[in-house]
């Protein structure tokens, strides 16, 4: 197997949270393996990510995922032409663990490394073993930690236009599934579950920081199906007692909570998007994140992208989640771009996409 500058196979390895994962692409768009240890089961009675669990399970579980990578795409690791990584942001101990895995494979097999910004590489699920999109694009990031508004120039240049003050749209899709007592991970549940519902049933607010801003808020929200679902509290804090529980309510009034609850968060997502939209004429719209599997946005998403002429990209379901072939895809721009990293390359908890 061969390659050449326009076509680098690159083996793309994936830890910011609680999902193990390599994948070797070749030129950003090929996808040969796409490997992911799910670490759901460890973190289910939790109902949310144990960060300490979680840097634990990447241990165990990244060797064995990084041969089952090699050994799917049928590559020797020396036909390797890099080795990327995710490598900010997300949770410190998980990052470090993907990272310094990286740094070991590119210095024993004197291949350069390519760090990669998590949030940007959602962006490229939707391009994976597809036609290359044209630019302008207009960016939307939706997941569990983060809710992102970009404008592309070109692959590598991206400029922040909004994102979330608070809570990101999957944070708050995960605190409302529990307190509808869903499960874990919640939002997929709660999508499900708001298919049988009327999304009119209950009135929630959608948060509008202004016409001149494009970020979000998601904690009103969260907030204000408290108070629908369990009524006003009397006392404060740990104290407080609420009039109800979620487990008090029939399974038709749980179903349009969580409509309501989705047409609110979907409304608000749109919105930015739409003023985004009038403010920059881009061809193309490209959308990754793991709330990107939500039916109802991608409906709606799809509506706006007829209406506006645009060329929709929505990663299929495999690629919604964080997976490594996003990041060995995106690192593909920055091999091509000569944008190598040296082995002082540091994980963080922080993006680098700030600048607006």
């Amino acid at each position: 197997m061969s390659s050449d500058a326009s076509t680098p196979l690159i083996l793309g390895i994936e830890t910011s949270c609680d999902e193990t994962a390599a994948a070797v692409v070749r030129g950003g768009v090929e996808v040969l393996s796409n490997v992911i240890a799910t670490q759901h089961e460890l973190h289910e009675e939790y109902l949310g990510v144990v960060p300490e669990i979680a840097s634990r399970a990447h241990l165990e579980r990244l060797l064995p995922v990084l041969r089952k990578a090699m050994n799917c795409a049928g590559v020797e690791w020396r036909e390797l032409d890099a080795i990327a990584v995710g490598h900010r942001p997300g949770l410190i101990g998980s990052l470090l663990v993907g990272v310094s895995a990286a740094k070991a494979l590119a210095w024993s097999l004197d291949k350069p490394l390519l760090g990669v910004d998590h949030i940007v590489a959602h962006l490229q699920g939707g391009l994976l073993n597809e036609d290359p999109a044209t630019y302008p694009a207009m960016g939307l990031v939706v997941s569990g930690g983060h809710t992102s508004l970009f404008h592309l120039t070109g692959p590598t240049d991206i400029r922040l236009l909004g994102r979330t003050i608070d809570d990101a749209i999957g944070e708050a899709y995960d605190k409302a599934a529990a307190l509808l007592h869903l499960g874990y991970p919640g939002g997929p549940k709660l999508d499900e579950l708001a298919a049988d519902g009327d999304e009119h049933a209950v009135k929630l607010p959608v948060a509008d920081l202004g016409r001149d801003r494009l970020d979000y808020s998601f904690s009103g929200l969260k907030t204000a199906l408290l108070y629908a679902v369990r009524g006003r509290p009397t006392g404060h804090g740990k104290s407080a007692d609420f009039e109800r529980d979620s487990r008090d309510l029939s399974e038709q009034q749980r179903a349009d909570f969580a409509a309501s609850f989705q047409r609110a968060a979907v409304t608000a997502i749109l919105r930015n998007l739409n003023r985004a939209l009038d403010q920059h004429n881009v061809f193309s719209l490209l959308v990754g994140g793991g709330v990107s599997a939500n039916s109802k946005l991608r409906k709606e998403l799809q509506h706006i992208a007829v209406d506006r002429g645009l060329d929709l990209r929505l990663p299929p379901l495999e690629y919604c989640l964080d997976n490594a072939a996003m990041i060995a895809g995106y690192a593909a721009h920055r091999y091509k771009a000569g944008l190598f990293d040296d082995l002082s390359l540091t994980a963080s908890t922080q993006t680098e996409l700030t600048s607006r």
